[in-house]
């Protein structure tokens, strides 16, 4: 199965810069940020990319945008892609993003037992072969994880569904990039990905729901144990 190199989005890039930015100029909470004007002239980016960066920020409580007064500094300690990662705020961003997959992907679950067809049946019964081939021999199974999760939303058959997936799907790609540097956190999800799929299979939307949010739970514990820790 082939996989493709993730291309990384313009506004992911600028909004590393301007959390480089904040560092270099040491501005604190409450400090005002350049202009847009000035920072799409500072990183030559359009005004449309600069300002989804800042959606993106802002989503992570980074930078605070007041229309008609600027864009301020709001959490300078906030969980950030680029430079150190504070362990406390990585596991709110995730379990914020975890609280938007329950909802998001569990939907996506209940209409993929719906409308899954045979064709996507052969799909997912495929990765997962390549999952147990990856889990056996030792190898890093994010990616056919990943993978496994985005041919749910293609199961759903629900394209403005799948749409919402792919707009945020850089934020949700963090549950399989090895958050807190541990590539192996969610390793005890792994036999329910086969459970659920079963749900599918059999069109048994309950079946399929349980066995998700037995996995959710999984990585919700996985991660509040970590930051105890």
């Amino acid at each position: 199965m082939n996989r493709k190199i993730q291309k990384r989005h313009v506004h992911e890039l600028v909004a590393e810069e301007i959390q480089k930015y904040i560092e270099e100029k040491n501005l604190q909470e409450g400090d005002k940020l350049p202009s847009v004007e000035e920072l799409t002239q500072l990183f030559g980016v359009g005004r449309s990319s600069l300002r989804e960066a800042l959606r993106y920020l802002e989503a992570m409580d980074i930078v605070q945008v007041v229309n008609g007064k600027g864009i301020y500094v709001k959490d300078i300690g906030s969980f950030r892609y680029s430079g150190t990662v504070k362990i406390d705020n990585e596991k709110k961003f995730l379990l914020y993003v975890l609280d938007v997959r329950r909802a998001l992907e569990g939907k996506a679950v209940e209409l993929a037992a719906r409308n899954i067809d045979s064709d996507m049946i052969d799909k997912m019964r495929a990765c997962l072969e390549e999952y147990d081939d990856f889990k056996s021999r030792g190898l890093n199974t994010a990616a056919i994880d990943y993978e496994f999760h985005q041919l749910i939303y293609e199961a759903a058959a629900n394209p403005l569904l799948n749409s919402v997936f792919e707009s945020i799907s850089e934020l949700y790609g963090k549950f399989f990039s090895g958050p807190f540097g541990v590539k192996e956190l969610f390793d005890d999800t792994y036999p329910f990905h086969r459970t659920l799929f079963e749900g599918l299979v059999n069109h048994d939307a309950e079946h399929a729901l349980r066995e998700f949010h037995k996995m959710m739970d999984i990585v919700e514990e996985a991660i509040r144990k970590y930051e105890q820790s």
